[in-house]
């Protein structure tokens, strides 16, 4: 019979494969009832060494403060050709602060739009939009292939991106200054064409300062993986 630490483990592991997105060790402590956050710190640590021992696709990673349970990103490419992309606001507006920025510290987005700048990142990282590598502390983020793909951009190049934003998408660089991509004073850039986006391609209309310019590609990589988080 599994002991009350194991119990505990497996509990977490499910939390987390539920809430398909980073979560706090407060976060996870008062899902699931528990008067104390230390055993669920153990816990934790425990169910990131079982991931690490076991032949998986799956892994915990640490994001800023929370964790996750994601795919491994060898896998992701595999998983991109079943499930379909769902991409809120928040995340197209992270994802053209990273396009335009780029390469872009992690930290910098961070001081830009907050700490969701960590879960969009795991998140945008999921769908196999964005490359992030180490540099020093942080991370430093760039757009891949698939971005440009999804996006109908002809080029890989930071310099040709930037342009693309700014000459199709009406996104201006006063605007990628402050964090806000849908320009001064929180309106919206105006919708892409239907030349700007790749056939198919669902466009979001400009409707907060939350809304960020990019269309949403139709058909493209999956759910997103969780992340894994360090104690809140």
């Amino acid at each position: 019979m599994p002991s009350r630490v194991d119990d505990l483990v497996l509990r977490l592991e499910a939390l987390l494969f539920a809430a398909g997105k980073p979560m706090s060790v407060h976060e996870l402590t008062e899902a699931l009832g528990a008067p104390d956050y230390r055993p669920v710190q153990r816990a934790l640590r425990q169910l990131g060494r079982t991931y690490s021992g076991r032949a998986t696709a799956l892994e915990v990673r640490h994001v800023g403060d929370r964790y996750a349970l994601q795919l491994k990103e060898t896998f992701v490419p595999t998983a991109h050709a079943v499930t379909p992309v769902e991409m809120a606001p928040r995340t197209l507006k992270t994802l053209t602060l990273i396009a335009y920025h780029q390469p872009m510290l992690q930290s910098l987005l961070a001081r830009m739009i907050g700490d969701a700048a960590y879960e969009e990142v795991v998140r945008l990282r999921g769908l196999g939009l964005i490359q992030a590598d180490p540099k020093g502390a942080t991370l430093e983020l760039t757009t891949t292939r698939t971005f440009a793909e999804y996006f109908g951009i002809a080029s890989t190049r930071p310099e040709e991106i930037r342009q693309f934003l700014e000459k199709k998408l009406g996104v201006t660089p006063s605007s990628m200054a402050t964090g806000s991509p849908s320009g001064a004073e929180g309106s919206s850039a105006p919708a892409p064409s239907a030349a700007a986006a790749p056939a198919g391609a669902a466009t979001v209309p400009p409707s907060s300062d939350a809304d960020g310019p990019l269309p949403g590609p139709a058909d493209g990589p999956g759910r997103p993986g969780a992340g894994e988080t360090s104690p809140a």
